[in-house]
Parts: structure tokens; C-alpha cells; sequence
């Protein structure tokens, strides 16, 4: 294993800490803290709790990770809302 390979784990955002920091229950049942990584910081993607993400974790350190990805909530995807009226702006 070379030194710059990371473990990638899905898991569920359980709270959200203080400095942009998260604690995640990984699909194994491991629980660690992590935070957002710079790429999606840049693009303002917003994690709330209960949010299934997924975490880069080194090899040297199992208690900290790193969130890379914020996957699609599918409850969202499936209601459909009502269609949005145009807004008129009067002179």
C-alpha cells in the first residue's frame, strides 16, 4: 500500500459540529469525525444530517476522514412539486 492511498466508506452524517465539522456512522457501524474537503467547499455544496456521503480516510488515522461526495437523496427526487408561476415585474 503506497503512502498516499486513502480508504473511501460511505456512511450517514449523524450531526453536524462546530467548525465545519461532521460526525459520520459509517456503513460498517464506525463512527468518526470529518470534515468538508476544499472542492466542495468551492462549489458551496451543503451537508445537512442525514445525508448519506461518502468519506476518505487514511490508512494512518481511522477517526478522522474527509467528506468528498454528497449523494442524491432519492425521498427528494421522487416528489414532485407543483409547477412554478413566472413572476410578472410591474413598471
Amino acid at each position: 500500500m503506497s503512502k498516499e492511498e486513502l480508504l473511501e466508506f460511505e456512511g450517514l452524517v449523524l450531526e453536524i459540529l462546530p467548525d465545519a465539522r461532521y460526525r459520520v456512522q459509517l456503513d460498517n457501524g464506525h463512527v468518526l469525525v470529518a470534515y468538508t474537503a476544499g472542492r466542495m467547499k468551492k462549489n458551496r455544496i451543503k451537508t445537512l444530517a442525514g445525508d448519506r456521503v461518502t468519506v476518505e480516510v487514511s490508512p494512518y488515522d481511522l477517526e478522522k476522514g474527509r467528506l468528498i461526495f454528497r449523494h442524491k437523496d432519492e425521498r427528494a427526487a421522487s416528489v414532485s412539486r407543483a409547477p412554478q408561476r413566472h413572476q410578472f415585474r410591474r413598471r
